[in-house]
């Protein structure tokens, strides 16, 4: 169905097998820091009109690609699609960011909250399959999900938040009602994914944006659990090929060795945690995906350069651990695109030359 893949390196990297140099890709690499992003988004109408038309997801997705010589392509969405498929009302206000109309406080509004029928969600799908395609075997293709705690902070409060004051009131006043929510984001999130593996993703990762907002202990109670129960339930080899399963907690490396401990092939780190001592900590049982400070790239041509090297010396020898370049978070929409070029080709021909002298 799909062309033979010409570059595995992203994949041959996750599942810490050898590789002649470090790929690269950028968390929201498709996004309003490129022109023909705006332009496409313009010509959809709105950010819902972009991410639910498979053509247009498609053609945002990729456009980085185009651009720039990136070693994975990810599927161009969103992760609050789950909680708009339960019927919660989702838009994204100008200035603002997204809202639900219908926040899920109170024990009746739990009682109402149910798996969504992943046909609600087949726009998603479509999309993969036609990325897939398009993509013609240049580079894998990355599905994505939020984690059940970040999509639940959204679905409780309703918006994003700085404080997370009513998720976390229920947390502590109400556990077990934020755990029957955590649940149903859980089971809806593994047949979110693997879903999306059937349609084509080679690879899937799960966004836990929020974890590192909780204190130690609660993290391992509201996020981590969960966060296990979907790699745990994830299909991790389709027709013949491994599904490597990325796991990133902005924040989480306090919690490193556990979230490596999960059976996820890699770890998303931000720019807080050094690579090297994430290796050491867990004994190169996982990669490792990250994790330069996205403001590195505001820097001038030779600083950016600078930074690369910095984070690839830091991971070191490959041995029996593998590496992918990223960002610790998403690229700003202020990013001159230039200096995204500068970044691609600094990790590219600098890790040539570590992968050969080692």
């Amino acid at each position: 169905m799909f062309a033979p893949l010409q570059n595995d390196t992203f994949l041959r990297a996750l599942l810490r097998q050898k590789v002649d140099y470090t790929p690269v890709w950028l968390m929201r690499q498709a996004g309003r820091y490129l022109a023909e992003y705006n332009a496409t988004r313009k010509q959809a109408g709105s950010f819902l009109g972009l991410a639910k038309n498979p053509q247009y997801a498609c053609e945002v997705t990729l456009q980085p690609i185009d651009r720039y010589p990136l070693d994975a392509a990810i599927l161009f969405s969103d992760i609050l699609m789950i909680p708009d498929a339960m019927g919660l009302g989702l838009d994204f206000v100008a200035g603002e960011g997204p809202q639900f109309a219908s926040p899920v406080r109170t024990e009746s509004d739990v009682a109402k909250l149910t798996v969504p029928d992943m046909n609600d969600l087949r726009y998603v799908f479509d999309a993969v399959t036609l990325i897939r395609k398009e993509l013609n075997g240049r580079v894998p293709l990355i599905g994505f999900a939020g984690s059940p705690w970040t999509i639940s902070c959204y679905m409780v409060e309703g918006q994003g938040s700085k404080e997370y004051r009513t998720i976390k009131t229920m947390m502590y006043a109400q556990p077990d009602l934020l755990k029957q929510i955590l649940s149903i984001a859980a089971q809806s999130t593994v047949l979110y994914l693997n879903e999306q593996i059937k349609a084509g993703a080679q690879a899937v990762m799960i966004f836990d944006s929020w974890g590192g907002v909780l204190a130690d202990g609660k993290y391992q109670e509201f996020s981590l659990y969960y966060i296990k129960q979907v790699v745990d339930s994830l299909i991790r080899s389709h027709e013949g090929n491994k599904i490597p399963a990325i796991v990133f907690t902005k924040g989480g490396g306090l919690w490193i060795e556990e979230i490596a401990s999960i059976g996820c092939d890699a770890v998303g780190l931000d720019w807080t945690m050094n690579l090297a001592k994430a290796r050491r900590l867990t004994g190169d049982k996982v990669a490792f995906q990250g994790n330069i400070d996205p403001m590195a790239l505001f820097g001038t041509e030779q600083s950016i350069r600078a930074e690369a090297r910095r984070v690839i010396d830091d991971f070191g020898v490959v041995g029996a651990g593998g590496h992918v370049f990223n960002l610790g978070h998403g690229i700003s929409q202020f990013t001159n695109p230039d200096h995204v070029a500068y970044l691609i080709d600094e990790v590219h021909t600098y890790s040539r030359q570590m992968h050969l002298s080692t």
